[in-house]
């Protein structure tokens, strides 16, 4: 048996452009302590696992391996998608390259995490529960009521259910509750377990997906054959639906730095300048000044300017979703 760490790396991070764009993904970019989100995935986790696994795709995995490159590591696989399918399938996929009883330990690449002792029990616990043949997750002690992430109920390592992402009332009222925890997206299992659950819950899924695994050309998927793969997420496919589910109530330092708000609090802790209007520039030395503006932020580009109020950071999605149409060079 193995333990095998599987990295997700086919997310744009749409919620980042302009920094974030198709062809360099939010983690691939160096902004943080001149290192990628990816990088810093990679090094997190060394030393936990036996082996790893990027299941990346076919517009962002030469620069998986350019990032790797630069941290000195040499030995790892790589399951390279023709079309995203979402998280199920990505997720299938490592699974179907691993034997039965491996563990493996999934997480995105796109997390910023301090790498400190109370992780690695977390993580260790994490497989200590798959080892019991249970699908387990991680679930993080919120500090505020944030509408961005869905929430566990739990109860210890009980999952009593999953939840949307809430309004910011639903949200204060989880938060007071006491015993809901963000859901984090890092899930640790054996790799049959997964399968068989997948199997059951999502046999179209399972089998479409084992199709295009066993058809696959090296490291490349066939793209005909994973495009018929139905596109659903890991939390609806297996997570929501499994008797076997366990959850680790975790407090290490996290973000999924989906947002600019994320984005923020980060260079905030770094010293970033602000103005005392809670007003930042990120991008740029050209002298800016805020006039009747608080929280609000610049981002720039070398082709492109962002300005929000950082209460609308989920909304930048919307923004290139809208590029995509209209100005797609500006996402490329």
């Amino acid at each position: 048996m193995a333990t095998i760490h599987v990295i997700l790396s086919g997310g744009v991070g749409s919620r980042l452009w302009p920094l974030s764009r198709k062809s360099r993904p939010k983690q691939y970019i160096p902004i943080f302590d001149q290192k990628t989100l990816f990088q810093k995935t990679v090094e997190r986790n060394q030393g936990l696992c036996d082996r790893l696994i990027i299941v990346g795709n076919k517009n962002n995995y030469l620069l998986s391996r350019e990032a790797i490159k630069k941290v000195g590591k040499q030995d790892f696989e790589e399951i390279i998608e023709a079309c995203p399918r979402n998280t199920a399938a990505a997720i299938a996929f490592a699974a179907l390259a691993a034997k039965s009883e491996d563990i493996l330990f999934v997480t995105p690449s796109d997390h910023l995490i301090e790498n400190g002792d109370h992780y690695k029990e977390c993580v260790h616990r994490a497989m200590e529960l798959a080892g019991e043949g249970y699908i387990v997750t991680f679930g993080l002690e919120p500090d505020h009521p944030d509408t961005g992430f869905g929430y566990i109920e739990a109860k210890g390592e009980d999952v009593l259910g999953f939840r949307e992402k809430p309004n910011l009332d639903t949200a204060e009222k989880f938060l007071k509750k006491g015993n809901f925890l963000w859901n984090s997206g890092m899930f640790c299992f054996k790799a049959g377990v997964f399968l068989e659950e997948l199997r059951l819950y999502q046999p179209d899924i399972f089998h479409k997906a084992e199709i295009a695994f066993k058809a696959k050309n090296e490291i490349f998927l066939d793209n005909e054959l994973s495009c018929e793969i139905p596109s659903v997420s890991v939390d609806y496919a297996v997570m929501e639906r499994t008797t076997k589910i366990k959850v680790v109530p975790s407090h290490f330092e996290w973000s999924d730095m989906g947002s600019f708000d994320s984005i923020f609090n980060y260079f905030k802790k770094k010293g970033h300048p602000i103005d005392e209007k809670g007003n930042m520039v990120i991008g740029t030395d050209i002298h800016t000044e805020f006039l009747g503006l608080k929280n609000a932020m610049v981002i720039a580009s070398p082709d492109a300017l962002l300005i929000l109020q950082r209460e609308k950071a989920q909304d930048v999605k919307k923004i290139f979703e809208r590029l995509s149409t209209e100005n797609p060079e500006l996402v490329d």
